[in-house]
């Protein structure tokens, strides 16, 4: 296993390169550049800006900047926000903790949810309840989650007035006291519930279709002639089986983790790095969307080499070699 990851780390090296050229690529071809973040704007001495696009190096040849910028990726550095006036990896630093928290928040309801309901519908096929399941997998996956978000907020937070609708933290509340922690759970609550509960159809519905597949194979048949508990049956052999591709699946949600929750902090105004990124695009601030792109990327090739080895781990059959 240890060579397989090894090789599969040396061969994520040509991706991540042309990636990084894609994005340096799509970045460069968009309107404006760092200069407009840069300059003073209240002096529009054309000698003025002539120095400081040679200063920042906007004049070299293009091959010159991708070899400056991906140097500085290499060591960590993503140079500085033209926005914020900060390094970039400081800004993402500081909103990081709040997407790490709403990705594991919703993906641990994501996986309570699809659990429960997909048992359920997995053992009690073509019931009512089983139907109701459905019938909610189907809303999940037809409803646009800026839709649910919506709805989300005005029942919850407008009409019952149960949780806030915006924001990470309450204001006035000190760092550290229990205070903080519960404000940030709160504010955490309700984009958590929306992302997790939305992704649930997927995971469900494979669950669901593998106990039923699982429960006609012929060892099923033979605990079933032995006298094995129902119950038994399907707790200690269907579901163990039922569950390995779905354990698989946690690689790929890293980076969904990341990259899935965009939409949803920006609707919420949850200070994440979803929300950073939208607002990098929106004003130009290239440095910090290449930088979470980047990020992005190496993250979804993390996510399937996990993925491939959870599949290694927990199903014997497979071998990686």
């Amino acid at each position: 296993m240890l060579q397989y990851t090894i090789r599969r780390l040396i061969g994520m090296i040509p991706i991540i390169f042309l990636i990084s050229v894609v994005v340096f690529t799509l970045a460069k071809l968009m309107p404006g550049d760092a200069l407009s973040g840069k300059i003073d704007p209240l002096n529009s001495d054309p000698e003025y800006i002539e120095e400081m696009r040679e200063q920042m190096g906007l004049n070299d040849p293009i091959p010159v900047q991708y070899v400056r910028w991906m140097s500085g990726v290499v060591q960590g550095d993503f140079g500085d926000s033209f926005v914020h006036k900060r390094p970039v990896m400081e800004l993402i630093g500081d909103r990081l903790p709040n997407t790490i928290i709403l990705g594991i928040s919703a993906l641990l309801i994501t996986y309570l949810l699809a659990f429960l309901m997909g048992r359920y519908s997995g053992r009690f096929a073509y019931s009512i309840g089983d139907y109701l399941v459905s019938a909610f997998n189907y809303l999940a996956l037809a409803i646009p989650s800026f839709v649910a978000a919506l709805v989300a907020i005005y029942v919850f937070a407008i009409n019952l007035g149960w949780v806030p609708a915006t924001g990470s933290i309450g204001s006035g509340v000190e760092a550290g006291t229990l205070e903080y922690y519960l404000s940030k759970a709160k504010h955490t609550v309700l984009p958590a519930l929306v992302l997790g509960a939305m992704a649930t159809a997927a995971y469900t519905q494979f669950l669901r279709n593998d106990m039923i597949e699982s429960s006609r194979k012929d060892y099923v048949r033979t605990a079933r002639a032995k006298g094995t508990k129902e119950s038994a049956i399907y707790n200690k052999h269907i579901l163990r089986n039922s569950i390995i591709p779905i354990v698989t699946l946690l690689g790929f949600d890293i980076a969904n983790l990341f990259g899935g929750a965009i939409i949803t902090e920006t609707i919420f105004t949850y200070p994440g790095i979803g929300y950073l990124f939208v607002e990098s695009v929106n004003s130009r601030d290239y440095s910090v969307m290449m930088a979470i792109a980047m990020m992005l990327t190496i993250l979804t090739l993390i996510g399937n080499l996990v993925a491939d080895l959870l599949y290694g781990l927990v199903d014997p059959r497979i071998r990686l070699s």
